[in-house]
């Protein structure tokens, strides 16, 4: 039903912010005061109600926008809260609208003084952190037999997440020269790595994910009137996705509510699913424990799915015990059973799916209407080949993501050259187009710039006279940042961007090379910065727009030609999609083999629920017979099993026994679950006892396995221990 919209002091009137509301949204909408949480289940309308929630701050109570914090897990979704709600409030002031690593973005661009950091501080990427790592290794003469960047990253957020919580007071207290020492000192490769990777982030003033949320928490803790400051300023906290919440942000979130202790929370314990990523779902579930004088609100009515999906999705999730006991209500009318089919082989489970997929598009469904979830994306392989043979279009949502793409990469660093001359961006851009900067000469500047205790480009500058740089293009590169760099104050983000691309020769570059989808990435960039300069207004200046971009994940550039998407489960949280195929729904392939415990498996069980509840008006699961990669037999999913079989329509009846046989393989591998496989892992250097190899010491910490790595006094070489395993100190 639509609305007419009135406007009331430049946003819309009281009768039109709670129209079209049910009474759990109007109720939420309305409770302003207080610690409220709100357990709001799948496609229960939360984003409507969080920003209707904004706007009657706004407009009915007459808090300023610049009061009131909305917390959101993604960058896309912030943008999308963003012009809801400016289009409710019809205030181009939509106040702190962003994640907790945005936000804490923008503490530290007002106080970073306070951790002697300038405002112009990077704030760091994936790409950026290779980068650093390529610096390391060649300083030390390390190689990737050492260890990959894929698993120095991991080690590097394993230490400062779990064994060195503290590392940031190497990066802050402690002076350049000192921490440069530790970084020298450093003997095994991880220790290398770890102490020169907080060296080259301290040296360039540079912060990643975990940096932003310690270094905003350190200057909470050590000034109380900056805290006091932001916590008088933040009247109303908002935070969306609350099941996602891990222990630095609980720790912010405690600190922001401490003065005027209105927080309201949105979640549903039901939907996490990253817990492997540190988020613990006992806050929310527990919060009116942390929060005796709470009040709950249930949001169960759901406007996404039929009828048919929802009671799979409730029949599936009802099987947790760590849950809130709740079913998601249906408001939409009958729709279509939920078809599961168990195909012989996996290429006849993909064919299976293609057939269905030909019978929607006949029926005049569009292909991108239609998406295909699954656990891991080796799945792809037989559906990529049944696709390509039946001309099927596809998009598979993984790979290189959009900002991580070179072009784009380059692009940016040419606005980060004109904004902060960082030597990051100086090594990425500097001989790009070729200005005859090679290796011999970018090795000169790194010794002149050690020595003087100064970056690349300043040394550039300083030695732009010296013989070395004879036959070189370094004169016009000096001119061309020196332009920008000092011209770019008040001229929009999107005009400096086409002009610094057009005249480092840049795009002429590409175009000799017929790099044509290349060009088109850097118009899509183009149009990104435009739609971010008109959504931000004020605050639009370059190193917001830089800091913004630096924390976008690959959700972030969706691909909306005619294609059938494909993607794991993950990735298509918080999405819906008209047509769902949930396809690989057998036992080590979902639930994961990797599964070893009881809440292990409850999480896996979430993934599936997630999963269901995408679907929209039609649920299509699928799995395969056949045999596994080492030869052992291939059984149904123990979620399918866990679902009421009479609200499924099968395709076929299941080969007599099979069921009986897949109970009895689910029920001996279930003896195998541990009841808590997450304990936190040891710190490296810790001496610990096995009770059967005895005394040793932890070198190493496998994140990926789960293990430890121990050196062992009377064993050789080293042994890879479970976290499961005992070990006590010795």
């Amino acid at each position: 039903m639509r609305f007419k919209i009135t406007k009331d002091k430049g946003g819309i009137c009281v009768e039109d912010l709670l129209h079209g509301l049910n009474e759990a949204q109007r109720e939420a909408v309305t409770t302003t005061e207080g610690f409220v949480r709100v357990i709001a289940g799948a496609g229960s309308g939360k984003t409507r109600a969080l920003s209707r929630r904004f706007a009657y701050l706004v407009n009915e109570i007459g808090i300023l926008p610049g009061n009131i914090l909305c917390v959101t897990f993604t960058n896309k979704s912030a943008g999308e809260m963003r012009q809801r709600i400016h289009n409710l409030t019809g205030d181009n002031d939509t106040g702190y609208i962003n994640t907790f690593h945005g936000f804490c973005v923008s503490v530290l661009q007002e106080d970073s003084h306070a951790v002697q950091y300038p405002k112009s501080f990077l704030v760091l990427d994936n790409s950026d952190i290779d980068a650093m790592l390529k610096i390391i290794y060649e300083e030390r003469g390390l190689t990737l037999r050492n260890m990959t960047f894929g698993k120095a990253r991991d080690m590097i957020e394993l230490r400062k997440t779990f064994t060195e919580k503290d590392y940031y007071l190497d990066m802050i207290p402690m002076s350049l020269a000192a921490l440069k020492q530790k970084y020298d000192d450093a003997v095994s490769a991880s220790d290398i790595i770890f102490y020169g990777y907080l060296y080259q982030e301290r040296k360039c003033f540079g912060l990643d994910y975990n940096d932003l949320i310690n270094f905003s928490l350190y200057i909470f803790r050590q000034n109380e009137d900056i805290r006091l400051k932001w916590q008088k300023r933040l009247e109303y906290i908002m935070i969306d996705e609350f099941q996602d919440i891990d222990a630095l942000q609980y720790q912010l979130m405690e600190v922001l509510c401490g003065h005027h202790k209105n927080l309201f929370i949105v979640g549903d314990p039901d939907q996490t699913i990253y817990t492997w990523r540190g988020a613990d779902v006992r806050y929310l579930l527990d919060f009116d424990k942390a929060f005796p004088q709470a009040k709950t609100i249930l949001m169960m009515q759901n406007y996404r799915s039929t009828p048919q999906i929802l009671s799979v999705a409730n029949s599936l999730i009802g099987r947790n015990r760590s849950r809130i006991k709740k079913d998601l209500l249906p408001t939409l009318p009958a729709g279509a059973p939920v078809v599961c089919h168990h195909a012989d082989t996996a290429q006849a489970e993909a064919a299976w799916i293609a057939e269905q997929i030909g019978a929607l598009t006949a029926r005049g469904a569009a292909c991108r209407e239609i998406t295909i979830l699954y656990r891991a994306h080796y799945i792809t392989r037989t559906l990529e080949e049944v696709f390509i043979k039946e001309k099927i279009p596809y998009v598979i949502y993984s790979g290189i993501q959009f900002f991580g793409r070179m072009e784009i990469k380059d692009a940016l660093s040419y606005l980060r050259m004109a904004a902060y001359q960082d030597d990051l961006s100086f090594l990425r851009i500097a001989n790009t187009p070729r200005r005859n900067l090679g290796q011999r000469r970018i090795e000169f500047l790194q010794e002149y710039a050690a020595q003087n205790q100064c970056s690349l480009y300043t040394a550039l500058r300083r030695t732009i006279d010296h013989d070395v740089f004879k036959g070189t293009k370094a004169a016009q590169f000096i001119s061309l940042v020196e332009s920008f760099s000092s011209g770019q104050e008040g001229r929009p983000i999107s005009e400096v961007l086409s002009a610094i691309l057009n005249e480092s020769g840049y795009e002429k570059m590409l175009r000799t090379e017929g790099s044509q989808e290349r060009l088109d990435n850097l118009a899509e960039l183009k149009q990104s910065v435009y739609e971010y300069e008109t959504s931000c207004g004020e605050e639009c200046t370059m190193e917001h727009y830089l800091a913004h971009v630096a924390l976008f994940s690959n959700g972030d550039a969706a691909d909306i030609r005619d294609k059938v998407k494909l993607m794991t489960v993950h990735a298509a949280k918080g999405l819906e999609f008209p047509y769902v195929f949930l396809c690989g729904m057998n036992e080590g392939i979902f639930p994961s083999r990797k599964t070893n415990s009881l809440e292990g498996m409850e999480e896996e069980r979430r993934l599936a629920f997630v999963a269901m509840t995408r679907a929209e008006k039609a649920l299509y699961l699928s799995g395969a017979g056949g045999r596994n990669f080492d030869g052992s037999p291939r059984y149904p999913s123990r979620f399918l099993l866990d679902i009421d079989p009479a609200l499924l329509s099968f395709t076929k009846p299941p080969r007599e026994g099979l069921i009986a046989e897949a109970r009895d393989y689910i029920a001996l591998s279930s003896r195998w679950l541990k009841e808590d496989a997450q304990r936190q892992p040891l710190a490296v250097g810790q001496r610990v006892k096995h009770s059967i190899f005895g005394c040793g010491v932890v070198v190493d910490v496998d994140a990926a396995k789960a293990a430890h790595i121990v050196q062992f006094d009377k064993i050789g070489t080293p042994r890879a221990i479970s976290f499961r395993a005992k070990l006590d100190k010795c």
